[in-house]
């Protein structure tokens, strides 16, 4: 079976998905425990296909061959959700919605999220606590109120978070009511004679598809931030054809708040700080690129003084806009799967994203100048170009002046063909790869490891 075939499988696999009311993860840590089934969600139901195709099977060895598939069906709850999230907030913001969550590309971190999630549940020190957590608040129906804050088609009219129901409008007087109260949750059962009736094998928790969809939600936001920025004629022709800057800058903001307002719910107060540190993260990165890329208009230009300087600058970079992201939001995964205080698992997960995420952002980097100047972009000096500038050293006065002028992005796209900036760039991604996939023999050998390897070779190409 060829690459290609095996890939439109797993498309027509993720169609029939779409295609079908899909219900919350828990649903199946529930029909493993033989609890009721809860009902779909309160989202109106989708139009009938006509006649869909049956979901192709796809044995272990082909889904192994694509890190997507082994998530493929949460992959697209998540795509689902979110577009139903941004697009339900104001008729503007439905196009950027669909813009950007329905490329799998911008999934990848998703991916990471629930691959970890997949490889460390049922192994670490309170798993079967964080289960018994999960499946009794779904049964209680107190998961449906947690959900509320994601799924609710009306969030723009929160105006009572506690008390969803009286959002129709100001017009009339408020009246107190009483909240909703749910049933005591049992205390865990520290005995042996624990029920047996949990999954047989490790699932995802409820907890953690919720986290991949915050760090989506992160991510997107810094794409629509950056493309009010970001004036290289190719992304304006393709990021500003959905929305004005002014509904860019709008649209990155609530999903920032909308990502921050889950964030208490997933119950652990290290995933809180974690994914609050990405935030500042990303904004400490752009900001950290407009100082580089400052005009003559808005002042002086800071470029670096040394091909050093300039290395120290892009790499922290790096990791403040991708890796930070993908380095935490791997350990967060871990954490809310019952990892201890001190359990190497999160400092492998950490490790892992953390060395991917540079990995990724090199090859990016790579592939920029191997396809002209579109996605070249003045005031961003990469790898390639540090790299050429090693060989050429005339190239470091073009990147002082942070490729501003006329004529430097032509320059240093000559610099860069003619050295091994491209080539050493790979190179590097590719180190960057192995060091993450060494850190995957921590783990148990699983389709979730399998999975997190594939996803290694599928960053670097190899």
């Amino acid at each position: 079976m060829t690459d290609a075939v095996i890939i439109d499988l797993i498309e027509r696999d993720e169609e029939v998905v779409d295609s079908m009311m899909t219900t919350a993860i828990v649903e199946e840590l529930l029909a493993a425990l033989k609890q009721p089934q809860a009902g779909p969600t309160s989202a109106p139901p989708a139009p009938a296909p006509p006649a869909p195709l049956p979901p192709p099977v796809l044995t272990t060895q082909h889904r192994l061959h694509h890190p997507f598939s082994l998530v493929a069906s949460e992959l697209a709850i998540i795509r689902k959700q979110l577009v139903g999230l941004l697009g339900s907030a104001h008729p503007n913001l439905t196009d950027t919605a669909e813009y950007y969550f329905l490329r799998p590309s911008v999934q990848v971190r998703s991916l990471l999220i629930l691959l970890f999630s997949r490889a460390t549940n049922g192994i670490t020190v309170d798993w079967q606590k964080k289960l018994w957590d999960a499946c009794h608040e779904r049964a209680s129906g107190q998961r449906a109120a947690v959900d509320r804050a994601l799924y609710d088609p009306d969030v723009l009219n929160d105006w009572h978070p506690t008390m969803p129901d009286i959002t129709a409008s100001f017009g009339s007087v408020f009246e107190l009511r009483t909240p909703i109260s749910y049933n005591q949750r049992p205390p865990y059962p520290h005995f042996p004679s624990m029920p047996t009736s949990f999954p047989a094998s490790p699932t995802l928790l409820p907890s953690q598809l919720q986290l991949a969809q915050v760090m989506e939600m992160i991510h997107v936001a810094s794409l629509l931030h950056d493309a009010v920025y970001d004036e290289s004629p190719h992304r304006m022709n393709n990021e500003t054809k959905v929305g004005e800057n002014k509904l860019m800058i709008l649209g990155g903001d609530f999903l920032l708040g909308r990502a921050s307002a889950v964030l208490p719910q997933l119950g652990e107060n290290e995933v809180v700080e974690l994914v609050a540190s990405v935030i500042s993260n990303v904004v400490e990165g752009e900001m950290l690129r407009m100082e580089e890329v400052k005009t003559p208009e808005m002042g002086t230009l800071q470029g670096p003084k040394s091909v050093s300087e300039a290395w120290e600058r892009y790499l922290r970079r790096t990791y403040l806009k991708t890796a930070s992201l993908m380095a935490k939001g791997a350990r967060a995964s871990v954490v809310l799967g019952g990892c201890g205080t001190s359990d190497i698992l999160k400092e492998a997960a950490y490790t892992y994203g953390r060395n991917l995420g540079f990995a990724k952002q090199l090859m990016d980097d790579a592939s920029d100048y191997e396809f002209g100047l579109s996605d070249v972009r003045a005031g961003l000096a990469t790898a390639p170009v540090l790299y050429a500038a090693e060989e050429y050293p005339e190239l470091l006065a073009i990147i002082q002046r942070n490729l501003l002028l006329d004529g430097d992005l032509e320059c240093a796209v000559d610099y860069v063909r003619r050295s091994n900036g491209v080539e050493r760039t790979r190179e590097l991604a590719r180190r960057y790869g192995e060091s993450a996939r060494e850190t995957l023999k921590l783990l148990r050998e699983d389709e979730g490891r399998e999975g997190l390897e594939r996803l290694t070779g599928f960053v670097v190409g190899s």
